[in-house]
């Protein structure tokens, strides 16, 4: 029978590249004694400087059984970043490069039993040119940071070598209420000297327990054969797998029986269920319209980065479940079995995707790894009734126009299509691909990553660029796969405006920008970026180093913003009432505004003791003004009632001579919608008609292509500064033309910028 022995504990670790650590008389001084999952970037990975990439060591001495002799052992690793190599006894038994998925390798002919092994880990987190990610906004984390096990099975067994599946898959083949038709796909292996003949049963059982069908097969495999076997399968009057309505889940017990031996075993729990998108209403799950509010996540957190355990899997999950989101997208790479299992169990529409993000290989064009990791997402994660969309991309048109490009995304999407046809492909296009350009129509369905109200624009900004979406490709179903703005704790006003990163702002930012979204039912889903704030190297926004601060919840997950409980008021049903601001604590007005989110309909006030005001509000937002303070602490509270009961919540403000100025952002020009960084041209003589032909450069061309070239790069040295290139977010928008930039921040690129670039630029030939 099938054993599976937990590799996590006693492993010696090294931060550097050693040579010979691969040997098995190699001594372990100065190595530090480490269990996984671990990361070497757990501090340095999120802090705002340079985190350490490279190769590192890991070492562990087992030893294997003699009982386990004759059957087959696998070593299985849940995810190592990046590039791992693996070593038993001194031998190399491979390498995997992608740093997020299932890997496995069989060990069976190098172990010894019943004396010491040594099992050696090479792993490096060093960006290449055939392994993505290339680049991100977020930091990659290195180290063995998910489980590491061994498998023992049966010379006979359900296959462990397929692309690091399960060797089973579960595919749905028609559901309906009346009944669903499935077909079981097993890929059998026997890696015995002789033919051996057994018995594939499966029962299917339904969350009691009782046989809801089964069937079996008599299987012949030969000495070293590998087989795929089909068994069909109909569950009547099925239970269907309805969202967070009814999360219900059969389970697939399979066997392998030889005479009256049980050979191996798996038991996979999966769920039925259909589904579909309507370009005009939405997404619908078993025929009913279900609106998939949704939210981001990244799988890090303060001080752990990836190296998580399954208790922080929890907690994030109840974070999720308690704002009330009904659908996940599971950013930007394949996340853990454990956590694909809460959404599984849950009732979340997860939307589950591959690192092929921001850009592409300048050398490896044929996109060899983003393939490899697509076919491991599909195959590892064939069984989740939660994922309903498979990602081939996100934002990778940041690298800027490459034929290659377009041809890997549609090769993506022919291959996803071919590994699992029952299933939508999705993919995220960065906010400047064109409403008309083919990218819309390469998935089953899009989405696009838009920050008006934030990088650019105002939020106000989303509803007509929706429509205009919308009234172009009236059959494309649209979702925003990305919006958020920053909001830093620390940071208030009662003035809040863009880029002043105070929690007030990034609030009014959700409040507005959710009603946007929630009157145009042609979205098939919207995800918040991000339900947490997460680490990102590069970064150094509002005062903060190396985060992400887009979060719903911060990074050590011990605050919920202000926004989580505005989403909370809209999407949840358990009643409840939140004062906002109410780390706004030091107020230097005489009166005030209170906001207040509920979900209630209706709200009491009090202020210091005496009821202040009633409200009610249809949009979850109970707004009182004039709150006048007394010298000293003023106490807020707030009485809501709901289902025959009241909810309440207190909020405390000190009303204060001059302004706290640790609640400033140390930022200029708040409220701008782009950094001022260039320097307006003063235009001599007469305006003169500029030719724009293939031949010569413009603001036509991405930052990359120009930068690219001496000349070119001169003219924007001269009118965007020196410093351009030197910030930190310059290397995530290369992909841009300026005349993107200038059409979203038309008051700072203005037509004056623009044309003294353009006067220049076009005299300078293209590079033949």
């Amino acid at each position: 029978m099938r054993k599976t022995i937990g590799f996590n504990n006693t492993w010696k670790f090294i931060r550097q590249n050693i040579e010979h650590a691969e040997s098995v008389e190699f001594t372990h001084e100065n190595w530090q004694s480490i269990t996984i999952p671990h990361t070497w970037n757990s501090v340095d990975g999120a802090n705002g400087y340079e985190y350490h990439q490279g190769a590192c060591w890991y070492r562990k001495t087992f030893t294997v059984e003699p009982a386990y002799e004759g059957n087959r052992l696998f070593i299985e690793f849940q995810g190592s970043n990046s590039i791992t190599d693996v070593y038993v006894n001194g031998q190399h038994l491979g390498q995997h490069k992608g740093g997020y998925s299932i890997f496995r390798f069989d060990v069976t002919d190098v172990v010894k039993y019943g004396t010491a092994n040594v099992l050696a880990v090479k792993v490096d987190n060093t960006v290449v040119d055939d392994v993505y990610p290339q680049k991100a906004d977020f930091t990659f984390y290195g180290g063995i940071y998910r489980d590491v096990n061994m498998v023992v099975t049966s010379p006979v067994h359900f296959d462990l070598m397929d692309q690091g599946s399960q060797g089973v898959y579960i595919v749905q083949e028609e559901v309906t209420q009346e009944r669903a038709k499935l077909n079981i796909k097993s890929i059998l292996v026997n890696d015995g000297k002789e033919e051996k003949k057994i018995n594939l049963w499966v029962e299917i059982v339904d969350a009691d327990k009782q046989v809801a069908t089964y069937a079996t097969k008599e299987v012949v495999l030969a000495a070293g054969e590998t087989q795929t076997v089909e068994l069909p399968c109909v569950i009547d009057n099925p239970t269907l797998w309805q969202g967070r309505k009814n999360p219900y889940m059969y389970s697939a017990n399979l066997s392998l029986i030889s005479f009256n031996d049980t050979i191996d075993a798996l038991s996979i729990p999966f769920g039925v269920r259909y589904f579909h998108v309507n370009p005009e209403k939405g997404f619908y799950l078993n025929g009913e319209h279900l609106t998939l509010n949704g939210v981001s996540r990244h799988q890090d957190r303060k001080d752990m980065g990836w190296a998580i355990s399954e208790q922080e899997q929890v907690e994030d999950m109840g974070y999720i479940r308690e704002i009330g989101a009904s659908s996940i997208r599971l950013a930007h790479y394949q996340h853990s079995q454990f956590f694909y299992d809460l959404c599984d169990q849950e009732g979340m529409v997860v939307w589950a995707e591959i690192p092929f993000i921001s850009i592409m290989s300048q050398n490896e064009l044929e996109g060899m790894n983003a393939k490899q990791q697509m076919v491991e997402l599909v195959r590892q994660n064939f069984n989740h009734p939660s994922i309903i969309f498979w990602g081939i991309q996100n934002e990778i048109q940041i690298g800027g126009e490459r034929p290659e490009v377009r041809r890997l995304v549609r090769e993506l999407n022919a291959l996803t299509k071919k590994e699992d046809p029952t299933r939508l492909t999705t993919m995220a296009n960065v906010l400047f691909v064109n409403e008309e350009d083919e990218y819309n129509r390469i998935t089953d369905v899009i989405g696009y990553n838009k920050y008006y109200g934030w990088y650019h624009g105002k939020t106000e900004d989303f509803a007509p660029w929706l429509d205009k979406f919308h009234r172009i490709n009236p059959d494309v179903p649209l979702c925003i796969s990305e919006y958020g703005a920053e909001g830093i704790v620390q940071y208030h006003s009662s003035d809040p405006k863009v880029k002043d990163y105070t929690e007030e702002y990034h609030a009014l930012f959700h409040e507005k920008v959710w009603k946007t979204f929630s009157e145009r039912p042609y979205l098939w889903a919207t995800y918040v970026w991000n339900m947490f704030d997460f680490g990102a190297n590069i970064r150094d926004e509002g005062g903060v180093q190396g985060r992400n601060n887009k979060g719903l919840v911060s990074y050590d997950r011990k605050i919920k913003k202000d926004a989580f409980y505005m989403y909370k008021a809209h999407w949840s049903e358990e009643k409840f009432v939140h004062i906002t601001s109410k780390r706004f604590v030091d107020r230097a007005e005489g009166s005030i505004t209170v906001k207040v989110y509920s979900n209630c309909d209706n709200v009491l006030l009090y202020v210091n003791g005496s009821e202040f005001q009633h409200k009610t509000s249809a949009d979850k937002v109970f707004i009182f003004d004039n709150v006048c303070l007394v010298d000293g602490i003023n106490e807020i509270r707030a009485v809501a009632t709901g289902d025959s009961a009241q909810y309440v919540d207190i909020a405390k403000f000190n009303k204060v001579k001059e302004p706290n100025p640790s609640y400033e952002a140390p930022i200029e020009e708040k409220g701008g919608e782009v950094t001022n960084w260039f320097q307006m041209p003063d235009l001599d003589g007469e305006i003169e008609e500029l030719q724009f032909t293939d031949d010569v450069y413009s603001t036509r061309c991405t930052f990359k292509e120009l930068f690219e070239n001496e000349d070119a790069a001169a003219v924007l040295n001269k009118y965007l500064g020196e410093g351009f290139r030197a910030q930190p977010t310059y290397s995530m928008t290369q992909g841009f033309k300026i005349d993107m930039l200038a059409e979203m921040a038309p008051d700072h690129f203005t037509d004056k910028l623009i044309y003294a670039l353009n006067r220049e630029l076009t005299k300078i030939k293209k590079n033949k």
